[in-house]
């Protein structure tokens, strides 16, 4: 997303340091340099580091909406869906363009994040479980798709592994970790 307001240069900047560094790895000192503000032009916008974070949550949530959305009209089939997913974080850590899910790395420090910032982590993930579990579902009724529990469940198991994953790929500072880690998950679930 390209910015064209100061508002979004600074949730943009957020963004970024909070995928380096974690919620309490930044500061508006910190965006204020990046983005060529003042802190008080920060604090105009977002009063308090939580509205920010906030901000930038329900922004990113907006945005994987929009990308599901578009990928249900894209591609039809749930096999392949469920592949495009996969390939789109792939491409994202190989290329580091996005090499972390923002809100799973704020899943990771919900004991400490502002109720505000921690409800919006944890609709982003219920709103993903919830495609995830009726994209199996859609891929079970066509007989593409092999369940060992409820789709719901594995919607959990996908989603975990996917993010895992990230991780792994993140502590190995190895993007191909992602797909060695993932292609055994369709794998399994491809077993008709």
């Amino acid at each position: 997303m390209k910015p064209n307001n100061t508002s979004d240069e600074i949730i943009n900047c957020a963004r970024s340091l909070i995928i380096s560094g974690g919620y309490n790895g930044f500061s508006y000192a910190d965006i204020a340099k990046v983005v060529g503000v003042r802190n008080a032009t920060i604090h105009h916008h977002f009063p308090t580091k939580s509205n920010l974070v906030r901000a930038l949550i329900v922004n990113y949530r907006w945005e994987a909406q929009l990308g599901i959305a578009e990928l249900e009209r894209n591609v039809p089939e749930p096999v392949e869906q469920l592949r495009a997913y996969i390939q789109y974080w792939e491409s994202c850590i190989a290329d580091s363009s996005a090499p972390f899910c923002v809100c799973a790395l704020l899943a990771t420090q919900l004991p400490v994040l502002p109720e505000e910032v921690a409800l919006e982590v944890r609709a982003h993930f219920g709103t993903l479980s919830t495609w995830l579990a009726s994209v199996l579902e859609r891929g079970v009724a066509q007989g593409k798709i092999r369940l060992t529990t409820s789709a719901s469940i594995e919607a959990e198991g996908f989603m975990a592994t996917v993010h895992g994953a990230m991780l792994s790929a993140r502590a190995y500072d190895d993007a191909k970790i992602f797909s060695v880690i993932t292609q055994p998950l369709l794998k399994r679930l491809l077993e008709i």
